[in-house]
């Protein structure tokens, strides 16, 4: 099998499990895409070749990526493909599985460098950092700490707090229960 076919044969499975996954019929992806349901079908079981404007198109429609429909599902089980999110607090990547048995969350989060630090929340649980690059400035309760790159901060939720960047973005590696994630990934 040449590289180009098993290519071609992840790329259909792919595409087969993305729509069923969503629950939707040829009829349904095929509206959204503005491609035929027969269509469709012959792609879905390789007795027509996708072409790269196909990849596209059946990505934007399934609200993926090309990435997704081109990634073995062997490797799925192991490589994690982050998507980019935004919340009131800047831009984050959920680097766990929805489903992560462990009930943590462990997210990468680009905090917008800002005079006003947004209002501060309380939550149960513990919520713990690690400062990337840039400085987080961190408030809890009536106190201001400034956290540096290379530098982590662990704190009760209970305690009012908030963050942001300090002087300009900073990244952090976070890892959150699912009343953190609530709270700070769902706002």
């Amino acid at each position: 099998m040449t590289q180009g076919s098993a290519l071609e044969s992840v790329a259909a499975r792919r595409l087969r499990a993305l729509r069923q996954a969503r629950g939707w019929s040829l009829d349904e992806l095929g509206g959204r895409a503005n491609i035929s349901p027969s269509t469709l079908s012959r792609l879905e079981t390789g007795r027509r070749r996708i072409a790269i404007d196909h990849l596209v198109t059946l990505a934007r429609a399934l609200d993926s990526t090309v990435d997704d429909l081109l990634v073995d599902e062997e490797d799925e089980a192991v490589v994690i493909r982050p998507r980019r999110d935004k919340t009131g607090e800047g831009t984050y990547w959920l680097l766990t599985r929805p489903d992560d048995p462990s009930g943590r969350v462990v997210v990468k989060m680009r905090l917008t460098g800002q005079r006003q630090l947004p209002e501060p929340r309380v939550h149960p649980g513990r919520d713990w950092f690690y400062v990337l690059s840039g400085t987080v400035r961190l408030r809890l309760g009536d106190r201001e700490v400034l956290v540096a790159a290379g530098q982590a901060a662990s704190f009760d939720t209970m305690t009012p707090h908030t963050m942001g960047g300090n002087g300009g973005p900073a990244e952090i590696l976070s890892i959150l229960d699912h009343n953190g994630e609530r709270a700070h990934l769902r706002s």
